[in-house]
């Protein structure tokens, strides 16, 4: 079994800022794509950013420049520093990742975060 669990969700005023952030336990074979993603209400859920193993970073054009996503790879932990918030970044936050081999993904439960104007 494999658990995702997330912390750092709230509320937040408009140009604040949170800091997820999500930890790895279980049998967990080798990780190769740790990342985020969000869901705000009647929306589709969408990547918000992911990082690699060998560390390279992909980012949602609407959090470029706001956002910044980094890993512990010592304890299977992903971070999401995200400044300058605003209201349209209100959504569930998701943490995942991907397994190497097998190439399995795994969820966390959400946080949510709400940003006010």
């Amino acid at each position: 079994q494999v658990q995702l669990v997330e912390s750092g969700g709230g509320l937040v005023q408009a140009g604040g800022s949170l800091r997820l952030s999500c930890v790895a336990s279980g049998s967990i074979s080798v990780i190769n794509v740790m990342g985020w993603y969000r869901q705000a209400p009647g929306k589709q859920r969408e990547l918000v950013a992911k990082t690699t193993s060998s560390g390279s970073t992909m980012y949602a054009d609407s959090v470029k420049g706001r956002f910044t996503i980094s890993r512990d790879n010592a304890k299977n932990t992903v971070f999401l520093q995200m400044n300058s918030l605003k209201p349209e970044d209100t959504a569930v936050y998701y943490c995942y990742l991907t397994t190497l081999l097998p190439i399995l993904d795994y969820w966390g439960q959400g946080t949510q975060v709400t940003v006010s104007s």
